[in-house]
């Protein structure tokens, strides 16, 4: 973009100033969004300082900026469609770092963008790269027999303690996105009961997530007892199992094959395509519709008991046809299925709203 008048480079979004002045920085917010001629948004991306290109998460391809004039000024307008919620990161010199003009941000070096459109996300705060996420006093150190290695498993009551809620990557959940807050929030408004949060961090997400019983026999038999004796109130006879991506296929195949132990599930973006041999694959989600667990599912099992929440992202084109086949067989066998759809692509920051809600209505409450 160039105008004859460098003031209004960038009035269109609502900038002012000649670009890499101090006052055209002091006032600059992005990233900033307009209609786009054709639908959708264009959306502008500023950096200060070296050249610099935007990496999206699962979403785009990194987009290169450019300069203005020999400013300290480098832009990018990039085109999005309507209803996205996407995380990136500037890209400097190979290391990313956070958007210091946008206060949404996942962790330290990354940030989070959505267009106008994006439905809201309630009860998540707007969090910087500087800001620290409160992480539950509560832990627990568990050496896994089954699993191999230790791993630190964080413990939260949410309004006093409940039905536990296991989140799988839940280091993600501590440290990227705060779900601590979110979950808290939720239950203040009163749209989430009483919960125990217990995040259970991965440590080789291909090997854990796949369709193998050790991670379920090792929750079951290790980590459960062990979260019963923490001290913080906890229901585990209700229990809801949350997972994304990797961990959503590994939430269905628990309920599948330990419906005593899983009989709420909360899944976001599940990879339904996954096979034994897919991973090494030149084109993992080429393979049969539904993957493995569609092929479970043929089998007719008895899901009656089940109560399930699927969401996949409205851009993940090549998700949807595993996802709507094992939604539908996951009905006709008899479970109770929520199924819906997200503003944003393959992200955990699109995951976020549809977790709490998720969750919630696994325990029962009324689909919104």
């Amino acid at each position: 973009m160039r105008t004859e008048n460098a003031s209004d480079a960038f009035t269109a979004y609502g900038l002012t100033g000649e670009p890499g002045t101090d006052a055209f920085w002091a006032a600059a917010r992005t990233p900033a969004s307009v209609p786009a001629a054709g639908g959708g948004w264009t959306t502008l991306f500023l950096w200060r300082g070296s050249p610099a290109s935007i990496g999206f998460e699962s979403w785009s391809e990194p987009v290169p900026l450019r300069r203005w004039g020999d400013s300290d000024c480098w832009y990018a307008e990039v085109p999005m469609p309507a209803r996205l919620r996407v995380t990136y990161q500037f890209l400097v010199d190979g290391e990313p770092c956070a958007d210091l003009l946008n206060p949404a941000g996942a962790g330290g070096d990354r940030s989070i963008a959505a267009t106008p459109d994006a439905p809201a996300q309630p009860h998540w705060p707007l969090l910087g790269a500087d800001d620290i996420l409160p992480v539950p006093r509560t832990r627990i150190r568990w050496a896994s027999e089954r699993l191999g290695g230790r791993r630190t498993v964080r413990v939260h009551p949410v309004g006093g303690g409940g039905p536990l809620v296991l989140l799988l990557d839940g280091d993600d959940w501590l440290y990227l996105h705060p779900a601590v807050t979110a979950f808290d929030a939720a239950f203040a408004s009163g749209e989430m009961p009483a919960v125990t949060l217990v995040f259970l961090p991965s440590k080789d997400r291909a090997a854990e997530f796949g369709c193998r019983p050790e991670l379920w026999e090792a929750v079951r038999d290790e980590l459960l007892p062990l979260v019963a004796e923490c001290g913080v109130p906890a229901d585990a006879g209700r229990l809801v199992v949350a997972g994304q991506s990797l961990g959503g296929l590994s939430a269905m195949y628990a309920a599948l094959h330990f419906p005593g132990l899983v009989s709420r599930v909360a899944c976001q973006s599940p990879s339904f395509w996954w096979t034994p041999d897919a991973m090494g694959g030149t084109d993992p989600l080429g393979g049969p519709v539904g993957g493995t667990v569609a092929a479970l599912l043929r089998e007719r099992p008895d899901l009656s008991g089940l109560r399930i929440a699927f969401d996949v992202g409205e851009h993940e084109t090549r998700m949807l046809p595993h996802c709507e086949l094992t939604e539908e067989l996951t009905r006709q066998a008899g479970a109770t299925v929520r199924v819906s759809r997200s503003a944003a692509g393959h992200d955990r920051a699109g995951w976020r709203g549809p977790l709490l809600r998720d969750v919630a209505w696994a325990l029962g409450a009324p689909e919104a």
